[in-house]
């Protein structure tokens, strides 16, 4: 049957679908606009079951704060094209605003929502038909408190942050300073105590065995040297066989340099100082510690300062009582 080009634009109104879509929804649906709704739903549905497998990668990144609390939300996609469409950012800016309204904690509470009729996770299937993509809410993460700060990096809604301060300040510029800061330097604590045990557990463990390998290592180099054989060759059974071949060495002076390194490391294992060892560690987990909680990693405006002394010296006392950071990219 014909389809009136007046229909298909009140489909399309109604769905977001392509002109083609509506056409043939409508064709297929013998003119009923209730059914042809109907089909373009069903067409998302398909598309979203097809692809369920498939990597949503790219997406949209959005931030918001209403008074004492803030959300930070993730719509994902397949491809880069489609993350910065118009009706794909605005689905998006729509569901971040339903959800901070009714104050939501979690992704499944926004995906149950009511937006427009039908639940938000309907509403994502659609626009997923509409697309022909994957389509996914990939996080939802929630930050209340007394002040809070968020930021959307270079507005490209790819990595935003979240900044909860211990009170409020007259210059806004100090929290949106946090805010960047978290999106730079990417913490994962707001102090130490912040950190969970097994990654304090684990991190001490690493630092414990590289130290151990260290203190092989230079025992070994020094026992190398004070035979007097040339570092570089004696680093590894490849640079061993090219001295070899160069006629740098000779076979039993490769296989001397093999005997000192291996009778060296076992010696200086079986001796080492475990109070040292353990010494060194703790303060390579003080330094991995600098490194990852926020209060204690250099102000990125001031590197001769810490984030607590920053903030201690806008107002004593100021200090961060959470954080959320939320990026598509991988690092």
């Amino acid at each position: 049957m014909a389809v009136n080009i007046e229909d298909i634009k009140k489909l399309r109104a109604l769905t977001g679908a392509g002109l083609s879509d509506c056409k043939n929804a409508l064709a297929e649906a013998e003119g009923d606009l209730d059914a042809a709704v109907e089909l373009v739903r069903k067409r998302g549905q398909a598309i979203a079951a097809k692809r369920s497998d498939r990597e949503a990668a790219e997406g949209c990144v959005l931030v918001k704060v209403d008074g004492n609390y803030g959300a930070i939300l993730a719509l994902k996609c397949e491809t880069d094209f489609v993350a910065k469409n118009a009706d794909f950012v605005a689905l998006a800016k729509d569901i971040l605003d339903a959800a901070v309204i009714a104050r939501c904690t979690s992704v499944e509470e926004v995906k149950a929502l009511t937006l427009d009729g039908r639940t938000v996770a309907d509403r994502i299937t659609d626009q997923s038909g509409i697309t022909g993509e994957k389509m996914e809410l990939d996080a939802y993460l929630v930050v209340e408190g007394e002040s809070l700060a968020a930021y959307n990096h270079a507005n490209n809604n790819s990595l935003c942050t979240l900044v909860a301060l211990s009170s409020k300040v007259a210059d806004e510029t100090v929290g949106k300073n946090i805010a960047m800061q978290v999106a730079s330097a990417a913490p994962i604590a707001v102090d130490e105590n912040g950190v969970s045990q097994e990654v304090k557990d684990n991190e001490l463990k690493v630092a414990v065995e590289k130290t151990r390998l260290e203190q092989v290592q230079k025992a070994v180099e020094a026992a190398l040297k004070k035979a007097g054989f040339n570092l570089y060759i004696a680093e590894s059974e490849e640079h061993l066989n090219e001295g070899i071949m160069k006629g740098n060495i000779t076979e039993a002076q490769a296989e001397e340099i093999r005997q000192l390194k291996a009778t060296t490391a076992a010696e200086k294992e079986a001796n080492l100082n475990e109070g040292m060892i353990q010494n060194i560690a703790k303060g390579r987990l003080n330094k991995f510690f600098k490194e990852v909680c926020l209060l204690d990693q250099e102000f990125i405006w001031d590197k001769t300062k810490s984030v607590a002394q920053y903030l201690n010296e806008v107002e004593k006392g100021l200090t961060v009582t959470n954080f959320k950071r939320f990026t598509l990219r991988a690092e």
